[in-house]
């Protein structure tokens, strides 16, 4: 019998869906993704009134909608190849469900990657440059969207004894008090990186005018804290047996390419600096 004082999900009364009419529902997942692009886009916006921005207002609003379509559909199809291709090639409709959740960081990350360099190049933009003012605000996306992990009871984490441990109602979490890893993610990818990032952006004077740096610290950043909590966390069901359940996670296996990327960029920032100049139809002055 379990302990009365673990924290059962039940009794925190907390749902998927934050409402519906008919067939339509409106879900905390979906929303976390929303809240997650607006308020990048709304706090770029303030990161580049400051002086020798990379990019001009116009580049920054036009790259939303880049960034929102290389965010769905990289997460997805990143979910799809790392995760679960096996069941996905067998029932190919499941693909399109997207509200059934199953998005992957990394996949989600590659794409904007590929969106940032097609759209620098398009716009001759510096691409580090453009990349460590998105870095900044991606832990935001990052906070919302394992608050929603959370709300949905999945990506738990594994059996533990702590007295905040929580009580899925996942009947493949079984009756047993687990890690709230989602929360763990929440506060070391989002609140905690995005505190690092920006706390280099406006008290440093000299972490945005060395290229990559802030990139760099993101990817490091994110990669050390997601290595770290995949220790806490439940492999996924379908890695059972395997060494990516054993051994090592597949979310850590995806993390080493970030953190040897970000470690490179960090160490080579400051040989890329240079003097900033002033991008057409920005006000901001170098």
């Amino acid at each position: 019998m379990l302990p009365a004082h673990y924290i059962h999900f039940t009794d925190l009364h907390l749902h998927p869906e934050i409402f519906r009419i008919g067939w339509f529902a409106v879900r905390w997942y979906s929303l976390a993704y929303i809240t997650g692009i607006l308020a990048g886009w709304w706090y770029v916006l303030r990161l580049i009134d400051r002086p020798g921005a990379p990019m001009a207002r116009r580049h920054a609003d036009d790259f939303v909608f880049w960034a929102t379509i290389a965010v769905i559909a990289g997460g997805r199809i990143g979910y799809i190849l790392f995760y679960d291709l096996h069941n996905y090639l067998q029932n190919p409709v499941d693909m399109l469900k997207l509200w059934e959740g199953g998005m992957s960081f990394h996949g989600a990350t590659a794409a904007v990657a590929l969106a940032m360099w097609s759209f620098c190049r398009r716009n001759g933009l510096s691409l580090l440059r453009f990349s460590d003012y998105i870095a900044c605000v991606a832990p935001i996306g990052l906070f919302f969207g394992r608050l929603a992990n959370f709300v949905n009871g999945e990506l738990w984490g594994k059996v533990t004894t702590v007295p905040w441990a929580i009580v899925f109602p996942d009947p493949a979490a079984g009756p047993w008090p687990r890690h709230p890893s989602q929360l763990y993610e929440a506060g070391l990818e989002g609140l905690m990186l995005f505190a690092i990032l920006n706390l280099m952006f406006w008290k440093s004077k000299t972490a945005r005018y060395q290229p990559g740096l802030l990139c760099g610290t993101f990817l490091t950043g994110y990669g050390a804290f997601r290595f770290f909590v995949e220790f806490f966390r439940e492999p996924d069901r379908q890695f059972d047996g395997t060494f990516l359940a054993t051994t090592i996670h597949m979310g850590q296996l995806l993390d080493l390419p970030m953190l040897i990327g970000g470690i490179y960029l960090i160490a080579t920032a400051r040989g890329r600096r240079l003097r900033i100049e002033p991008i057409a139809g920005s006000e901001s002055v170098a």
